[in-house]
């Protein structure tokens, strides 16, 4: 039997048609993919840049109170707010380092800069202390980002839920590999070594994993504290 020139023409115009079709569908749907995936891209670089000027801005405001701060009257000091300020500043750089779109460079930059404020409010805790006789509870939380403390994130929750619980406990967190020599003078104090983590609770070194009942067998002022609270409240409920 003949085949038809026309036959095979008609048969080769739809092939190509249909090859036409799926080219153009397939582009279609890689031109959509390619611009939302670079229109997330793009918002989500302006979202990092927005929150390491707010950052930024955090840092010169809280070093600002330090010095307002250094000369003000007890119950000033008592009542300021820079600790949660601080905590909340803590948490928008761990949320910073966490992402891999950040300059880690710059990261680091503002790391460092957090750390000596931390080290600043200690220094200013232990001042007023001093001055106002107030016993600021302190605890210093070493850790590493490397592979080589395993147990690090467990003991930042472990230390989230202690100031949950006990919102006066004044939680400072540092970076055990941060190059800086503020930071190289104190785990030298402190004698911090690996392995990590850390903490430094009324002056001493405990190295390893520590549970909130271990914490609180170094400090048990705060369990009178919490037990003082609840009488209280209780008493009050009473009345």
């Amino acid at each position: 039997m003949e085949i038809s020139p026309r036959k095979t023409i008609g048969d080769t115009i739809r092939r190509y048609r249909k090859y036409i079709i799926v080219f153009i569908i397939t582009y279609a749907i890689f031109s959509i993919s390619f611009y939302f995936s670079n229109y997330f891209n793009t918002k989500k670089v302006n979202d990092i840049k927005q929150t390491q000027e707010k950052i930024s801005v955090d840092i010169l405001s809280i070093e600002t109170q330090f010095e307002l701060l250094q000369e003000s009257s007890c119950p000033t000091v008592r009542n300021s707010t820079l600790s949660d300020e601080l905590n909340t500043l803590g948490d928008k750089l761990s949320y910073a380092e966490s992402q891999n779109d950040f300059n880690s460079d710059e990261v680091t930059s503002l790391k460092k800069y957090y750390s000596l404020l931390e080290i600043k409010d200690y220094i200013l805790m232990r001042k007023v202390y001093q001055k106002c006789a107030v016993h600021p509870i302190s605890i210093l939380y070493f850790y590493s980002n490397k592979n080589d403390c395993t147990d690090c994130r467990l003991q930042g929750y472990v230390l989230t839920r202690l100031r949950e619980e006990y919102p006066d406990v004044r939680v400072y967190t540092f970076d055990y590999n941060l190059d800086l020599n503020a930071m190289t003078t104190l785990t030298k104090l402190y004698k911090i070594e690996s392995p990590l983590p850390a903490l430094v609770i009324n002056e001493k070194t405990h190295s390893g994993l520590q549970s909130i009942e271990q914490i609180l067998k170094y400090v048990p002022e705060l369990s009178q504290s919490a037990s003082s609270t609840a009488t209280s409240s209780t008493s009050n409920m009473g009345k």
